[in-house]
């Protein structure tokens, strides 16, 4: 499993252009969803995969 996988909060807050306190909130949330579909999940990070369909990324990427 490719480090890639994982988004830190820092990378969250740089990618959302919010504040690192809100980013963990962000993450929080999203982890908690994945939980509540029986995945594990690591404090502090949220799957990339995950984040990007969440936020309307789609998994295609920002540059398209």
């Amino acid at each position: 499993m490719s480090e890639k996988s994982f988004m830190r909060v820092e990378e969250v807050a740089q990618e959302l252009g919010v504040s690192k306190s809100f980013a963990y909130k962000i993450v929080q949330k999203l982890n908690a969803e994945l939980q509540e579909k029986g995945y594990l999940t690591i404090s502090g990070r949220v799957s990339r995969q995950y984040f990007e369909e969440k936020l309307c990324y789609g998994g295609a990427g920002k540059g398209q």
